[in-house]
């Protein structure tokens, strides 16, 4: 059985850099906290309270050669890619020119336990603390889906304070869950919707893959293996979506510096 966790450093080639400067000009897959929320009603409010301020982010900055810790479900382990390290997080190391730690449990949840270990604050107080990454991505998760609101704003920032004690040193980026089935089921949407607002009110970026249409009704077959992944990426589609990554954590370096509660200018 593939572990839970993995380390994966690859030679990048010239071309990666054409891939995600040319991803970076279509449509990627970042939601601005500052622009509003999702309209799907959340279920409950982030750690600082219903009248939380959302708090612009600042421009992501990683150093040449960052160590990535990608923690997540059943997508950041790499289910239904050909092999399990053909997932969107393993291919990201080598679209980053760095490297990834990829700790992702099959099933796994905010509220839910995994396959193959428990749900994620318990996993997060397993992780070695000397990891020592410079970028954290928290990814997922639809395993919740059946689950929330009851107990989830709780679940998720207790998870997020863990993360952050553990490395503070390190820049934590939400990717939100993506949707397995089309049109988003409304346990997702609600999902997307509070860890939205729960990343707003920290400050946190958030990648929403559901209010970004990173997987449509057009390019729906050519992600999700519908039969034999049983509604997980194929290879081809964890390779989409680690593009889809790369470029939105490129646009984040490029985000401009706005003072909480305000506006970006017509020039930024």
């Amino acid at each position: 059985m593939q572990p839970a966790s993995a380390r994966r450093r690859l030679p990048v080639a010239g071309v990666v850099i054409a891939v995600i400067l040319a991803a970076v000009a279509v449509a990627l897959g970042v939601w601005r906290p500052w622009t509003g929320t999702p309209s799907t009603e959340p279920s409950g409010a982030a750690a600082a309270g219903d009248d939380a301020v959302a708090i612009a982010p600042a421009p992501l900055a990683l150093p040449e050669h960052p160590t990535v810790l990608v923690f997540g479900d059943s997508w950041t382990y790499g289910s239904a890619a050909n092999v399990p390290t053909e997932g969107y997080a393993y291919v990201l190391a080598d679209l980053l020119d760095g490297e990834t730690i990829v700790n992702g449990v099959r099933g796994s949840g905010y509220l839910r336990p995994g396959i193959d270990g428990p749900a994620f604050g318990e996993r997060i107080a397993a992780l070695d603390p000397a990891l020592d990454p410079d970028l954290v991505i928290l990814q997922g998760s639809i395993n919740d889906r059946d689950l929330v609101p009851a107990g989830y704003a709780e679940a998720v920032n207790a998870a997020w304070d863990a993360m952050s004690a553990k490395y503070p040193e390190a820049t934590i980026v939400i990717l939100g869950p993506a949707p397995h089935e089309l049109p988003v089921g409304a346990g997702t949407a609600r999902i997307d919707a509070d860890l939205s607002e729960f990343a707003a009110a920290r400050g946190w970026w958030y990648i929403s893959p559901v209010a970004q249409n990173w997987i449509t009704d057009q390019n729906y077959l050519s992600v999700i293996d519908v039969e034999v992944g049983r509604k997980h990426p194929s290879t081809d589609g964890h390779r989409y979506l680690a593009e889809k990554v790369a470029a939105a954590l490129a646009e984040l370096g490029d985000a401009p510096v706005t003072e909480a509660g305000s506006e970006p200018t017509a020039d930024e």
